[in-house]
């Protein structure tokens, strides 16, 4: 295993699901400056075979993409669809901070819900507490 300056391990794979493509590239380098191995996938119709391929260990997942909702995707990583892991820390991103979006999401199992536009600390605080698991 690599290990940073300090003796630490590195952080581990981010999976991030968002169709913006300047979105995609500025959490990819946020996340990616801080250590992290960040894969990107834009289509919500393949985003659980992509889940599956990467074996991420954070899937960062926008609420809104083509062909199939960030909801519906995460209610395929909590029924365990294919080799994907149901109990794999998920990060909802949406535009909309409705209530009713977060009613949902914590209904269907998101682990952590965040509103854009978002501090770049504040993702990647989020992602890195995910990954930690529960205290």
């Amino acid at each position: 295993m690599v290990e940073t300056n300090d003796g630490t391990p590195p952080p581990g794979r981010v999976l991030l699901i968002e169709d913006e493509p300047n979105i995609a590239t500025a959490i990819s380098f946020l996340l990616g400056r801080e250590g992290w191995r960040v894969s990107t996938h834009s289509d919500g119709a393949t985003a659980l075979d992509a889940v599956a391929r990467h074996t991420p260990d954070v899937v960062v997942l926008d609420v809104m993409l083509p062909g199939r909702s960030g909801f519906d995707v995460l209610g395929g990583i909590r029924a365990g669809t294919g080799d994907v892991r149901a109990d794999l820390p998920v990060l909802m991103l949406t535009a909309k901070g409705q209530t009713k979006d977060r009613e949902r999401a914590a209904a269907l199992g998101a682990t952590r819900f965040m509103t854009k536009p978002f501090s770049n600390q504040e993702l990647v605080a989020a992602v890195a507490d995910l990954a930690r698991g529960p205290v």
